[in-house]
């Protein structure tokens, strides 16, 4: 089964596709597994579990290049992914969204600060747009297509800022994105003002309830959502798990723990459907081989969550 790109999944649907943010394979084949249809790469948290620093512009290329086409080749949902500034000028926006759309991206989100670091400032209008320019050509005759992005803040700067998403969706940038917004009176404002395709970002709760859902903003035409929370429950389930085997010296805690997988033992190797690689490989050599881990049986793929075909996984 071919793979659909991020604008085929959207020309084909008639609602906002929710896409959580991830930052490796593990991550990804987790949000493919429980049904999401798409993911975003989150430059912060790829800074954060690649390299083990904050965000504050020490990724690069190389980092997110090489992330995204472990991720792109692995799984079977589309990836849109987070270029930052595009690591330079003109000429290096090209080469970036060049090389990611090679790597398998299917979208890239190009913003308009003027410091990594901070990412308050903005560069000119001027500048900015030869940027787009940049990526779109770079991105012409492939799949991957260009979310415009701008770091406007919708309190002081919304005008600013719908003025650039607009002057981009001109040029030809399939969405925008104000990144700043967090409510759907911001949502209804941006609607007003910036045509096409729109993202809302990192939707979060307010006073205990969400900002906004996916089935509010989808008829202002906020046809791409995504959210944060990949990473989080990774360091809970870490920091759980660890909090007990260090008071235990040993894994007995995990060992026992079925967790949301109804998987039990030290291993995660079953959610990543490790017999399915066997059955494919069975089929060129005519032999009826099992995966085990040393000798040691693995679990079944447990039940109730999505399984891919493993050729849309190879």
């Amino acid at each position: 089964m071919a793979k659909k790109s991020l604008q085929e999944l959207l020309q084909t649907t008639e609602k906002c596709i929710v896409a959580p943010c991830v930052y490796d394979c593990a991550s990804a084949r987790a949000v493919e597994l429980v049904g999401f249809e798409a993911m975003m790469l989150s430059g912060g948290e790829v800074s954060i579990a690649m390299n083990g620093v904050i965000d504050y512009g020490f990724s690069n290329l190389t980092d997110i290049e090489w992330i995204t086409s472990r991720i792109s080749q692995t799984s079977g949902i589309p990836l849109a992914a987070d270029i930052e500034d595009g690591f330079g000028g003109p000429l290096a926006v090209y080469r970036s969204a060049k090389r990611m759309a090679m790597a398998g991206a299917k979208a890239l989100q190009l913003e308009d600060a003027s410091d990594m670091e901070e990412s308050t400032g903005l560069i000119s209008r001027d500048k900015y747009m030869e940027k787009v320019k940049a990526a779109l050509a770079a991105l012409e005759g492939t799949d991957c297509f260009l979310i415009a992005r701008t770091n406007a803040d919708p309190e002081t700067e919304m005008e600013e800022g719908c003025i650039r998403m607009a002057m981009a969706h001109e040029l030809g940038a399939k969405m925008t994105t104000v990144v700043k917004i967090g409510t759907y009176a911001h949502a209804q404002h941006v609607a007003e003002k910036v045509p096409g395709w729109k993202m809302f970002p990192d939707v979060r709760d307010i006073d205990g309830k969400p900002a906004v859902t996916a089935d509010q903003i989808y008829p202002l035409g906020f046809n791409f959502m995504t959210m944060h929370y990949t990473l989080k429950a990774a360091m809970d389930g870490m920091l759980e798990h660890g909090l007990r085997n260090v008071e235990q010296q040993g894994c007995h805690y995990t060992c026992q723990k079925q967790d949301a997988t109804g998987v039990m033992g030290m291993s995660a190797t079953p959610l990543f459907d490790p017999q399915s690689y066997m059955e494919l490989e069975n089929r060129f050599t005519g032999g009826g081989k099992e995966y085990t881990i040393v000798g040691n049986a693995v679990e079944d793929f447990p039940e109730g969550f999505k399984r891919v075909p493993i050729e849309d996984r190879l």
